[in-house]
Formats: structure tokens, sequence, C-alpha cells
């Protein structure tokens, strides 16, 4: 497993991470045993990052990884969490009282003193240019509560305000073959000020794997059944932003770009961790296999130009009208 720098944390991850949003809610019921299985089978794979947030689950995502660490204190994890979407979306709540809060709680639920890496979940767009609130997280890494701290966004132009901060990490951001507009100005913006990269949503909500069909049905309590077209959250976040219909014609193509034994889903992976400016890609696993072929994805040989070529493609004739100008 490739392990990447974090420049301003001095510390590396592994390229491919694990995403743990599946292990609080919002894709089906998972069980202790089973998320367990997952954190066991992932780290036995070279993953040494794990992606959380407090409200997966209400705290259960931050709670099981906290267990499952402190029952395997030989592990060198860095644990990133996420803070502010437990209350309305109003820039007025983005305060250090708050950040206070909620990283108490954080720090509670993940039996830690300090957390690794602390990232603003998508706030409202003002939040991102605020020195109040670049100052409250300044304060939260003096007070020792953080070692530091990033942020998760809807948008490119986000991400480019952010990354002029001289205090952010990381930016965390959707990027897939389905999502391919961070590539013009964010990922090169990223390298040249020292910042991380991580990729979210790498699978397009699992349409990358090449699973799906017209006629799937996802639970009702999946996330994928219910915001379709953003009535929870940002629709960005459900299938990137694309089309039901208009995914899985274009995961089929997809499909036909993976090389010899490797899956859509790793040949997905593979291509996000090709991209110069990519620290770690996080995703989600629902079972020990999926946890041990996510991670396979670093032991591919590099993607030819020819099957770069045929992702910009596919891109521009599927999925450009719909998510380009959006995010």
């Amino acid at each position: 497993m490739d392990h990447r720098p974090l420049p301003r944390l001095s510390g590396h991850v592994s390229a491919i991470g694990l995403g743990t949003w599946q292990l609080g809610a919002d894709w089906g019921e998972v069980s202790q045993s089973d998320a367990h299985a997952v954190l066991t089978a992932a780290v036995e794979s070279g993953v040494t990052f794990f992606d959380t947030a407090d409200v997966y689950g209400d705290g259960r995502s931050e709670q099981l990884i906290g267990a499952f660490l402190r029952d395997r204190p030989e592990l060198d994890v860095l644990v990133a969490t996420k803070m502010g979407r437990r209350v309305a979306l109003d820039p007025s709540l983005y305060t250090l009282e708050n950040f206070r809060s909620w990283t108490d709680r954080s720090r509670e639920n993940l039996g830690v003193d300090r957390l690794d890496l602390v990232q603003l979940h998508c706030p409202p767009t003002p939040v991102y240019s605020s020195d109040a609130v670049c100052d409250a997280l300044d304060t939260l890494v003096d007070e020792d509560r953080v070692a530091g701290y990033g942020v998760s966004v809807e948008t490119c132009e986000e991400a480019l305000t952010a990354i002029a901060r001289p205090g952010v990490v990381s930016v965390q951001i959707i990027l897939n073959p389905f999502r391919l507009k961070p590539l013009e100005q964010v990922l090169p913006a990223a390298q040249q000020a020292g910042v991380g990269i991580i990729a979210r949503v790498p699978l397009a909500s699992g349409l990358l794997s090449g699973r799906y069909t017209a006629e799937t049905q996802f639970a009702e309590n999946d996330h994928r059944t219910y915001n379709r077209h953003g009535e929870a959250f940002d629709q960005g976040e459900t299938f990137s932003g694309v089309d039901y219909a208009t995914g899985v014609q274009a995961a089929t193509e997809f499909a036909q770009l993976a090389p010899a034994g490797a899956t859509p889903a790793q040949t997905a992976l593979r291509w996000i961790i090709q991209q110069p400016g990519v620290t770690s890609v996080i995703p989600g696993a629902r079972n020990p296999d999926q946890a041990r072929a996510n991670a396979g994805a670093a032991e591919l040989a590099p993607l030819t130009d020819e099957t770069l070529a045929g992702v910009v493609d596919l891109y521009d004739t599927h999925i450009r009208a719909q998510v380009h100008h959006r995010w």
C-alpha cells in the first residue's frame, strides 16, 4: 500500500483509506460484528486512514472506530472525523464554543484526548471564507483538542477558497470518473499549497461498481432511495448527482474500460489515486471482502493512456452536461 503525506500535518496516510458512513447509517443496517470485521479487513490490507463524522449514526461510526482501535493499540491509523451537520446550516453557529462542544463529543466517542483531523462537514459557503471560523479552528489546535483541521466541500469553488487558507490541512471533495471538474483547478492548487486531497464518493454511491441495473431496489433508509433529488442533503452526494438511469448506462460502459483481472470498482479507485494531487480515497465497505478488494486497487498497474482517455470520453458523452456546471 502506498502511503502519502499530509504536509501540513506531518503525517502519512494510505492511498486507499476507508470511508465509514455506512457503519453508522444511511446505507441500511450494519451490525457491530460486521463493522468490526470490515475495519479488521481494511487494516490487514494496509489501510491506515479512516474517515468518519459525528452524524454517521449520530456518533455510532465514531464509537465503533474508537472501540476497534482501543482493542488494537498497536495500529497506527489516522482517524479523520467531521463536525457541523448536527445543527442547522447557519453560518452564525460555526463558533468556537460550538466547535469545542462538537469536538468534545467526538473525542468521547472515539476515546481520545486529541482528534487527529477534524473537518468542517460541508458547511454553508460563507463559512469557508470566514476569518473568525479559521481563528476558532486555530484555537482548537492551540488547545490540543485537534492535531489539525480540514474541510469537506460540495463545490470546486469552495475547495479553492479553503486551499488558500494557511491552516487548512486537507480538502475532502467528490472525485471519481463521473466527477472530473476537480482535476482542472482544485488538484493543482492543492499540490502547490501542500494541502491534502481526500477523494470521497469514489464509486458514485456504488454505480461505478457495475453491480446495479435499472431494476435495482435500495432499502427505504438508504440515501440512494430517499435523496436522489436532494431531498435530505446535497444531491451531489447521491450517485455524484447523476440521474440514476444515466449513471447505470455510463457505468456499464465504464466497466468495459477495466483492465484484465480488475473489477470496475478497483478500476475507478485506481483512476482516482493516479490523479496528481490526490492524497487518499475513501471508499466504503459493507463487508470484509469489499474492504480487501478496495485496498487491492492500490496494487493495480497504472491505467493506460487509452483507458484514461476513455474515462474522459465517457464523461463528456454522458455526464458533463448534468454535473460539471453544478459542482
